[in-house]
């Protein structure tokens, strides 16, 4: 007896997804202290889905507390846990949060099938926060401690909260400080996750399982190396182009894409660049997906460049992804560049180099260098091994 076909999960074309932001507010109302917005999710021109959003301004009322307590929900609920009864904010929040004054609440979530998808909620949150709030924000969203009890939407604005680094408040309440980094990264990698879902549908039918895996899966590896390849060949192509000449203000290329300080080293320092791409695509090859561990400042800059132009091919080059990896296992885990940029590495201090603000900060003299405790960040110092153990031959021969 043949046994039933089970029927593929459903999975929503994401390309037509947008949101639209709706406030209505009434002149009379000069100092209102709190906004209402309706969030509508949308499959084209068809609604598929809304969100309710209040935005409350601690310092534009004295009644802002009475206000949320009026406005309902999870309003009432951050009012009492939130601010004093006589409309102070309470030390739990000054304690939790860098610079408290504004909240932005987020509650009433209502999703159709198949479009109550953790991605899209995750983004759509992100999205509305990016655009209804600033540095000084608390953000609120709910916190289902109980996913028996909570009604879908609930649960999956609670998800999305801890995917956007929010910290549980309470057992009804989760915060996001809009001062803080780490939900800002959450949110780049939430948005790049979605983009990457709406070019690939069908690389991310992920199992549970798949969240331990870490982000360097055979594909992800496989399409790493294919970048290396690609700026290995234009780099080699660029030093003989070049020579020693330095490199022209506003230059393309893979030179050009260094940071400033590198523009007037010689032909000797680009070819370890380029040879820097062959190291790292190399143990891709042979060492993926164990790992692949910069040995160098060097080899950093040459992993982030690789980094980015993956990503370039897997949005860019669908197809030429497609035959590349067809062999090799498929993972949820796939194609996760943000968390390369996040687990690669063993901190960004080279990146601190494209920003014209921190000018002179690879000079081991420098103020920024000593208080951050930087190594290797100069020039001529980019080829100089981390460690001694694991360093690579200095006699090694260049592959081109």
């Amino acid at each position: 007896m043949t046994a039933p076909a089970q029927s593929a999960p459903s999975v929503p074309d994401l390309t037509k997804v947008a949101i639209e932001l709706h406030h209505r507010h009434r002149l009379a109302d000069l100092a209102a202290g709190l906004q209402e917005w309706h969030i509508r999710v949308l499959d084209g021109e068809h609604q598929v889905g809304s969100l309710r959003a209040a935005r409350c301004r601690h310092y534009d009322a004295d009644n802002l507390a009475a206000r949320m307590t009026d406005h309902g929900g999870l309003c009432e609920i951050a009012a009492g846990q939130l601010l004093t009864p006589d409309g102070g904010l309470a030390p739990e929040l000054e304690a939790a949060v860098e610079q408290p004054g504004h909240f932005l609440v987020l509650d009433r979530l209502q999703i159709q099938a198949p479009f109550d998808d953790l991605t899209l909620i995750t983004t759509v949150v992100a999205d509305v926060i990016d655009r209804l709030s600033d540095n000084y924000y608390a953000v609120v969203l709910p916190r289902a401690t109980s996913n028996a009890e909570a009604d879908m939407g609930t649960r999956l604005l609670s998800q999305a909260a801890a995917d956007l680094a929010a910290e549980p408040f309470s057992d009804e309440l989760h915060l996001i400080d809009t001062c803080m980094a780490a939900p800002e990264e959450a949110a780049a990698r939430a948005r790049a996750r979605f983009v990457s879902r709406v070019h690939h549908p069908h690389w991310h039918l992920d199992d549970e399982d798949d969240e331990d895996e870490g982000p360097l899966t055979p594909r992800t590896a496989a399409v790493l190396a294919r970048a290396g390849e690609e700026l290995s060949t234009l780099a080699w192509q660029e030093v003989t182009a070049l020579g020693d000449e330095p490199l022209a203000h506003g230059a393309g290329g893979v030179f050009g894409q260094l940071p400033a300080i590198t523009r007037r080293q010689d032909g000797q320092w680009r070819r370890q660049m380029a040879r820097a791409f062959d190291d790292l695509t190399g143990d891709l090859r042979t060492a993926a997906p164990a790992g692949v561990e910069p040995q160098c400042t060097g080899e950093e800059m040459a992993l982030h460049l690789m980094i980015i132009r993956a990503r370039s091919i897997t949005t860019n080059r669908p197809r030429a992804v497609q035959d590349l990896v067809a062999h090799l296992p498929q993972s949820g885990a796939d194609y996760d560049w943000p968390g390369c940029s996040d687990l690669l590495f063993e901190d960004h201090d080279v990146l601190m180099l494209f920003d014209a603000r921190l000018d002179g900060m690879e000079d081991p003299d420098s103020d920024v260098h000593q208080a951050l405790g930087m190594v290797n960040l100069a020039a001529d110092e980019w080829f100089e091994p981390f460690r001694a153990e694991g360093a690579r031959d200095p006699d090694r021969a260049f592959r081109r």
